[in-house]
Order: structure tokens, then sequence, then C-alpha cells
């Protein structure tokens, strides 16, 4: 990376000082603890008398051992996917997962005792334990869909040589995997170094990067494939046992279980589900006008898959240092809320971001959180891009949502994933429109345009490509529970999602091995983590116009929104917001916001011919 856009790593020093650290040793023995110590008093029945008491000791019992196992294993994660070469960490890794197997076991007893008292359990929800209503009825619900605990014990067990381990090894493969850049140097570039030239001004360099890139990824794709293969396999086994396919069988296909469960983990009716996608469906029509727009800025027929990130020609092109980044985002956080502006500071100030793009790092972005130090980290690949900014206020959006809710226990704090891209998308579109408002683009034409490009770049891809991923995946599901599927079938119906969505606004080639590229694949437990990115999009769209409407005050509404995503519904929460989210209108009034920007840039581009 460049010296002008040089990027920190961070420092884990304040979590543990290392896996020797005395404190990582000690939780390690305290978690074991822990686990055994709610194994004791999951090994009776609840009492026959009252129950608040009992349920009380359960639900602490479990959030002390959770939250020691939710820190160590996101340290150990950290290190790992910062250098994903390093032994002892992947080492950790198993060794945690280990370790909280008997945990898996405690929360299938624990969902089974309150089922064996489901009525008395309910009758009791209105008294000391109303704080936890939420959690419970979840957990009610989901004990309708799990094993015995001897079987989800044994299925814990297997995923850590499993769906885990195929998991990690798309990791690492991605992580490493190389192509040829420079034959006469000998020049090497990763897979995030090549994808990172998608935002190249040439075209040429564009288009090589695209090629090699894809080279790349056929040389490792049957490892590739083994792993996609593995982890939807160990899915739909598990699932399929769980009861997500229905009692009678596979009730509407191995998709229509896996969209069923993906909806009760978001927190979503599946009417809502629906309405969103119809949505993401209606605006195709919408972003290829855009599409096409951008290809006569660009002075092109069509754009092809490696223009869609491309800069417009007379753009800006501004390269961002780190120091100017970091001090845009705090000061924009700081016009919607000053305490957000300053969790900011304190996150880059105090080194919880690892922004250096090398070897051995995984690509992409995350964030996570720490609940007994009341810390996040953010891991990025920052390269001076305006892409890069709003990557890392994106993941600010996260680590502002864990600060909100740090002193909440996991079992009133876990919020799904729909409700945690609100966050982020939030904190996105705060720093877009502040950077609209503010400094040249107020005033430059070229710069507005620049803007609105990057918003609407960053739209397309939350929703044209999303969609894309989602179709890919719900046929995924359809075709892997008849047998494993080769390289060559996953391109081809990447592809064929592609074709579906981008449609005649792209030319050419498209980008058949997306399905290694995104990790949020090889995940056996999450499925579908695609549309709640649209989902987090058009819900952070209507919460930002009902900001605008009410100014500084509706800072403090959305902190309480924020702190009830862990114990409420999707829908309960937009409720609280003043949103019917199963109401298709809503989503296509955000997706109106969007519309407005795709006129005007538009007319930037000039009428087509």
């Amino acid at each position: 990376m460049d010296a002008h856009v040089s990027a920190p790593r961070w420092s884990l020093a304040s979590i543990y000082a290392s896996f020797e650290a005395p404190e990582y040793r000690r939780d390690a023995a305290l978690l074991a603890e822990k686990i055994q110590a709610l194994l004791g008093l999951l090994e009776r029945p609840l009492p026959a008398g009252p129950l608040e008491a009992a349920i009380l000791g359960l639900i602490e019992a479990r959030d002390e051992a959770s939250r020691l196992a939710g820190d160590m294993h996101a340290y150990a994660e950290a290190v790992y996917t910062a250098d994903t070469r390093d032994a002892r960490a992947l080492a950790e890794l198993n060794a945690l997962e280990e370790a909280v197997i008997p945990l898996h076991r405690a929360e299938a007893l624990l969902k089974g005792r309150l089922l064996e008292r489901r009525e008395a359990v309910l009758a009791a929800l209105e008294g000391g334990l109303k704080p936890y209503r939420f959690y419970l009825l979840t957990m009610l619900e989901e004990a309708r869909f799990q094993m015995s605990p001897e079987m989800e014990d044994l299925a814990a067990d297997m995923s850590r040589s499993g769906g885990d381990a195929w998991g990690r090894l798309q990791g690492a493969v991605s992580s490493t995997a190389q192509a040829l850049w420079d034959g006469a140097t000998g020049e090497m570039k990763t897979v995030t170094a090549l994808r990172e030239l998608a935002h190249s001004p040439d075209r040429s360099i564009r288009e090589r990067a695209y090629r090699a890139e894809l080279g790349a990824w056929k040389a490792v794709e049957v490892p590739l494939a083994a792993a996609l293969n593995g982890v939807k396999g160990a899915a739909i086994t598990l699932d399929s046992r769980r009861g997500w396919y229905g009692e009678a069988g596979r009730e509407g296909g191995f998709a229509a279980g896996a969209l069923r469960k993906s909806a009760f983990q978001d927190r979503i009716s599946e009417k809502t589900l629906n309405a969103l996608i119809g949505t993401l469906e209606g605006s195709l029509p919408l972003f290829r006008r855009y599409l096409k727009a951008k290809a006569r800025l660009l002075g092109l027929e069509a754009c092809a898959f490696y223009d869609i990130f491309a800069p417009l020609s007379g753009a800006p092109g501004k390269t961002w240092t780190w120091e100017e980044s970091s001090a845009f985002i705090a000061d924009q956080f700081d016009r919607f809320d000053r305490r957000m502006g300053d969790f900011a500071r304190r996150a880059f100030a105090g080194g919880w971001i690892d922004a250096e793009s090398r070897e051995g790092k995984i690509g992409g972005a995350y964030c996570t959180g720490f609940l007994k130090a009341g810390e996040s980290r953010i891991l990025c690949n920052f390269s001076g891009a305006y892409e890069s900014v709003t990557t890392v206020a994106h993941e600010l959006g996260h680590g502002y949502h864990h600060e909100v809710i740090k002193d909440l226990p996991p079992s009133r704090g876990a919020y799904p994933m729909t409700l945690a891209e609100t966050a982020s998308i939030f904190a996105e579109t705060i720093v877009f429109e502040g950077a609209l408002a503010t400094g040249p683009a107020a005033e430059n034409p070229a710069e507005r345009r620049a803007l609105i490009e990057n918003n609407l770049m960053d739209s397309c891809q939350v929703t044209v490509d999303i969609l894309s991923r989602y179709y890919f995946e719900r046929e995924l599901f359809e075709r892997r529970g008849g047998g494993e599927l080769s390289p060559a079938e996953l391109c081809a119906m990447m592809e064929g999602a592609q074709r579906k969505t981008y449609g005649d606004a792209l030319s050419g080639e498209l980008h058949p091995y997306m399905w290694a590229v995104k990790i949020h694949y090889y995940n056996k437990d999450l499925s579908f983590y695609n549309y709640p990115y649209a989902f987090g999009l058009l819900f952070a769209l209507g919460l930002y116009a009902r900001y605008r409407k009410e100014g500084p005050a509706f800072a403090g509404a959305y902190r309480e929104l924020l702190r009830l995503t862990g114990s409420a519904s999707a829908e309960e929460v937009a409720a609280g917001a003043g949103f019917n989210i199963e109401d298709p209108a809503f989503w296509q009034e955000g997706m109106g916001i969007v519309a407005r920007l795709v006129d005007e840039f538009e007319g930037m581009a000039g009428n087509p011919a």
C-alpha cells in the first residue's frame, strides 16, 4: 500500500495480550467451570412451584458462559482473520470449538426444560421475567426445531471437522489465492489486491485484474467447491433432522426450508421477506437505468462486469489518507449525535481498527464486539478510495450498535442480521449526506456527480448484486439436496443469477466465481446472509428520512431503537419507529429515495441517443 494512504493495524492488547496471557488462560478455565455449573443446574427439571427465580438463575448462568465464550472466540477469530497463516490462532479456534460443545448441549437442555413447562413459563412472563420475554418466547420456538440434546451435542462436536472446518478452508484458500501480475518481474497479487483494482480509472487495468482474478479462482475452484458443498450439505442434513423442512418431508423443497429458518433467525415474518424481495425485483429496471447512464459517462456502449466499480471520467478521483477519512467520519457522526462522533474518535485513537491490506489477511470487512472490555474491533482493507471511507463508516455503525447495548446481557442484546445491517448502513448514509452537503461537493458538479455515483454503486450492489446472490443461494439449496455440485455447475448457476438481475445493463462476461468470493455462503448456521443488506439499506433510508424531519431529537430515539434490537422482532422494532415492514409500500418508499438519485444521475449523464 502507498505511504500516503497508509492504514493502521489494530491492537488487541486490551482484550488479551496473547493466547499465553494469564487472563486468557484464566478465562479458558473459567469458561469450563461456568459451562459445567450451567449443566449442573439443568440436570434437574424446573421446580413444580413458582418458576421465576429458577429461570432467572438459568438465564444468568447461560449469559455468563456465553459472554466468556463469545469474547474468547472473537479474539481468536480476530487473530486468525488478520493472518490466516497463524497456526496458533487456528489451534485456539479448534480448542474453543471443543470447549463450547457442552455449551451447545446446555442450550438444547435449557430449551427442553422450558418446553417441559411451557404453559407455566408463558404465565410467568409478565412478572420478573418480563425483561426476558422475547428471549424466552424465542427459546420456546427454537425448542420445536431441535434434535435431542444428545444429537445436538453430537452435531456440535462433528461440526468442528465438518461445516466449520469447510468454512475455515474457504477463508484460508481465498485469503492466500494469488495470480501472476507482472511476468517480467514475477510480481504476484492476491485476489484481494486484484479486486481492489476494479476501482482503477484505467479500463485496461480493470480488465486485466478481472481476468487475473478469475484465473486465481479457477486455480482453487476444486477445494472451494468442496467447501461449499460441505457447508450446505451439513446445513441440509442437520436442518432436515431439526424439522425445518416440515414433518412430512421437504415442504416446498430445501430452499423453502432454509428460507423459513433464515427468516426466523432474522426475526422477520415471511410476509416481510416477500415484501422486501418483491421490492428488490421491482427495482431492477431502475438500477439498469443507472448502469446504462454510467456506461454513457464512461464512453461505453454498455458496462462490463469489471466496469461496475469504475470511477467516472472527469471525477475528482481523490485519494483519501487514513487521517483524512477518520476525521471526516467522526465529524459527520457528530452532526447526527456527538456521542456517535466521540465513539468513532475512541475507536480510531484506541487502535480498534485493522485497515492495512496485506497477504494472509482475509478480504472484505467485519466488526466484532467484546462484552467484557466494552470495546469493538474492525477489520477492513483500506485503499484510499471513497468506497473505503464508506466501508469504515459502515463497520463503525456496527461498532456504535455494540456501544449502545454493551451493558445488556447476551440474552437481551443479541440481534439479528437484518437489524445489524440497519445500523451500519445508517452510518454510511450519515457520511454520504454529509459529503454532499459540505466541502467541494456542495459547489462542484463533478464532485457531486462522483458522490452520487458512489452511493448508487453501493446501492446497486446491495440490491441487484445481493438479489443475484439470493437467487444463487436459493438454487444452491434446491440442487444441493440431490447431490454435490461441480465447480462448473456452480459457475453456471452464478452467471444465470447475474443475468437475471443485471439483465442487459451488463455486456460480455459476468463473474462466475462470486460463489467463491463471498464468505457468507460458507457458514452452515447462517444461510441467506444476503438480503439482510437490502433490508438494512431500505430500513436505514426510512430512519434517515425520519431524522431529517425530526432533527437532533431523533438521536435519542435511534439509540433506543438500537437497544431494542435484541429484545423484539424486526416488525416490533420497526413499529416502534412508526413503520409497517410487512407492507410493500414501506420498502417502495425507501427505494423512492434511491430513485430520485438515479433521476439526478441520469440527468448528469444526458439522455440516451
